[in-house]
């Protein structure tokens, strides 16, 4: 069939349905792409991050965890800085390969390091940390981990400038890492760079490689010296416990002896007194009895023998031991 179109044209009813499903169809695609295009604005920020939305490339809002909706591109954009993650620079060495075993790379003019005391330390440390203001984090600062390595390194080295080095080897540690943290975090606070610093930790501290045998023989000295102080607090704690326990027994015993002897006095004492007072009532007496005691108690001491004078006059030698256990003979 055939009709009779506006301004006398002929237009075949097949044709016209064709142009006007075609209008449709480009309706519903038209349609499609409007509605996919407003879903590309929906977008997920996972529990350990937090959604920065920009708006023609400027910083417009902060969103929490959860699904939110932004203008479709390139209206809005969404950037979802992860916040809880801890992040870590390192300076003074990196490492190639996580192992195991890990194997690292030196980085001397980062580590190389003045003390206060004029010699150079070699220190490899490590800075971890984690975004606490997103919005400064993205927007403050063009490189947050230069930024971070960049403040570690000049903290650093100006703590470690007012140690000396035996600090920083030993006894210091600890110090020189809790000052480094806490004036790198006062470096990035005025930077305004949203980074709040954990920790840093001191991986590897020792001279340079051309004097580490000097330092050690250093050490090892140092160690002989409290070994040698050591071994003399023990042998003093030994000795005078012992000293004080024999000055002690050596007191006791003169106290005793002297105890002793006075009573022994006062006894002797007593019995000259009686002796006397017996020897005023009866002197004869007396003496006979002083001569008969000091006889008892000198003659059995003596080694006592008896001869037969009228034997001996004969050529014979008789005799009687008294002195007990032997017996008599010519």
């Amino acid at each position: 069939m055939y009709g009779e179109g506006f301004e006398g044209k002929v237009i075949d009813i097949s044709t016209l349905r064709i142009i006007r499903f075609f209008r449709r169809l480009g309706l519903y695609v038209l349609l499609a792409i409007v509605i996919l295009y407003s879903l590309s604005g929906v977008y997920v920020v996972g529990p350990d991050e937090v959604g920065v939305v920009r708006r023609l490339g400027s910083y417009h809002r902060t969103v929490p965890p959860g699904i939110h909706y932004r203008l479709p591109y390139p209206f809005e954009s969404v950037v979802r800085p992860k916040i809880t993650e801890v992040r870590r620079v390192e300076i003074g060495f990196r490492t190639i390969a996580p192992g195991p075993p890990p194997k690292y790379a030196l980085v001397p003019e980062e580590s190389l390091m003045l003390t206060g005391d004029e010699n150079i330390v070699s220190c490899q440390f490590i800075v971890q940390f984690r975004i606490s203001d997103p919005y400064q984090y993205l927007f403050r600062i063009k490189d947050p981990e230069k930024a971070v390595k960049n403040a570690a390194e000049a903290a650093l080295r100006e703590v470690v400038g007012k140690k000396t080095i035996d600090e920083v080897l030993t006894t210091g540690r600890a110090e020189v890492q809790e000052e480094t943290r806490n004036l790198i975090q006062d470096i990035l606070n005025r930077y305004e760079a949203g980074i709040r610093v954990i920790a840093v930790q001191l991986q590897d501290v020792q001279p340079p490689q051309e004097v580490v045998a000097a330092f050690k023989d250093v050490a090892s000295a140092r160690e002989d010296k409290v070994r040698f102080i050591n071994e003399a607090e023990a042998y003093r704690n030994q000795i005078l416990p012992q000293a004080r326990g024999e000055a002690a027994r050596i007191l006791k015993e003169a106290e005793a002896y002297k105890e002793t002897t006075i009573r022994k006095a006062e006894g002797e004492v007593a019995r000259f007194l009686s002796v006397l007072r017996e020897y005023e009532l009866n002197p004869e007496t007396a003496r006979e009895r002083l001569r008969l005691e000091t006889l008892t108690s000198i003659l059995p001491k003596v080694r006592k023998f008896i001869f037969d004078e009228e034997a001996a006059s004969q050529g014979t030698l008789k005799f009687l031991p008294l002195s007990g256990g032997e017996k008599s003979g010519e």
